[in-house]
């Protein structure tokens, strides 16, 4: 276990020097010259001479990639452009909607999807399974977007149950905090829930058809330890990677809600900073994002023993 635990956090080295090599070369070998493309067209000559001199754009490549590694490594990702604030401190400062957002929307993921996936594999063929296999192609098929308008429309706009937009810090008060995140977390969650459903299903339906699992029925065991205990136990490998996977991907589906929904998290920090050619912005979010996506998978392949324990590494 510990030459498997060493082993992977070398990969994971790798893996985060090739993503900071890819993230550094973005900026400097894209067509045209950067420092002109954030200071605008309008921009001097002055004025983007001053940009390439404050990114250190004037140094060979690898002199910048040296200097960049070695600011970020100590906690230094650049400054904002345009906000001309520490880049790190922007993110922190986005970083409880997005996190807050992240966590509600796995929660309902993961105990809906998982208990759908149970359920419709404990009646494979009826009528709950074809109702799930609707629901999945659905979830899979609308875009987060086009269900967040919907949920607005019918949740905030006509009946005002739930507000519109907007954010409210757990600090300040927490029903506000979580009122203002449930139409956002019900429009992230769908496609998850899908996801998550049709994974449990399958690998439920898989363990249910072994001979164990027959051996088990047919020493009396009850419905609840067939499904619970025997069967998703033994069902638990896929379902966790697919959950892993899902809370990696967040990301991408937080980038598109947070806009709908006007939530000042790092999504909207991400499109804000798109449209602003805030390059040190991209950067940094990119980084950490890939930071986190590497260490999530690292925490699956680590947990994979406690849920079946004959896999030894």
């Amino acid at each position: 276990m510990a030459v498997f635990i060493v082993r992977r956090l070398i990969s994971t080295i790798a893996v985060m020097a090739m993503v900071g090599v890819f993230v550094f070369l973005l900026l400097r070998l894209a067509p045209g010259d950067p420092a002109a493309m954030m200071a605008g067209e309008s921009a001097s000559a002055e004025m983007i001479a001053g940009i390439r001199e404050k990114l250190g754009l004037n140094a060979s490549l690898p002199v910048q990639f040296v200097h960049w590694v070695r600011d970020m490594l100590g906690g230094d990702f650049g400054t904002s452009i345009f906000a001309g604030r520490p880049v790190l401190n922007l993110i922190l400062q986005r970083l409880e909607p997005t996190i807050s957002l992240s966590i509600l929307t796995m929660i309902l993921s993961v105990t809906v999807g998982v208990s759908f996936g149970i359920l419709a594999a404990s009646r494979a063929g009826g009528l709950v399974d074809r109702i799930l296999t609707a629901f999945s192609a659905l979830g899979f098929s609308v875009p987060v977007f086009v269900i967040g308008y919907f949920l607005i429309y019918f949740f905030a706009i006509r009946p005002h149950w739930l507000p519109v937009q907007g954010y409210v810090p757990i600090e300040e008060s927490p029903r506000p905090w979580f009122v203002h995140l449930v139409l956002p977390t019900l429009a992230l969650s769908l496609a998850y829930i899908a996801f998550i459903a049709r994974v449990t299903r399958a690998s439920m339906l898989e363990v249910l058809s072994e001979d164990y699992m027959r051996t088990a029925a047919a020493k009396g065991a009850s419905s609840y330890a067939m499904l619970f205990h025997h069967a998703l136990k033994n069902a638990g490998v896929p379902i966790l990677t697919v959950i892993g996977i899902s809370f990696a991907y967040l990301i991408s589906g937080v980038v598109l809600t947070e806009t709908v929904f006007n939530i000042p998290g790092i999504g909207r920090l991400v499109v804000d900073a798109v449209n602003n050619r805030d390059y040190p912005i991209i950067q940094g979010v990119l980084i950490l994002t890939s930071g986190l996506y590497v260490l999530i998978n690292l925490i699956v392949d680590l947990a994979y023993t406690l849920i079946d324990p004959r896999i030894r590494y």
